[in-house]
């Protein structure tokens, strides 16, 4: 599932490091902290590579 903004981007690559072990847990918050928690890292990988160009900065609802 491709990242939908730029937020959700960044905070998938933060979730995705903590998965690799290069950052640690404890420092992630919010929505970085959900997705380590509920998502692959397959799944991070995927949403974390997505292109930004033309992305929105923040979802709106």
């Amino acid at each position: 599932m491709p990242a939908q903004s730029k937020a959700q981007q960044k905070a998938a690559g933060a979730a995705l490091s903590a998965k690799r072990g290069d950052t640690k847990v404890s420092d992630l918050q919010g929505a970085s902290r959900e997705m380590y928690d509920s998502m692959r890292e397959d799944e991070l990988e995927d949403m974390a590579s997505t292109k930004r160009e033309g992305k929105p900065e923040h979802k709106s609802d």
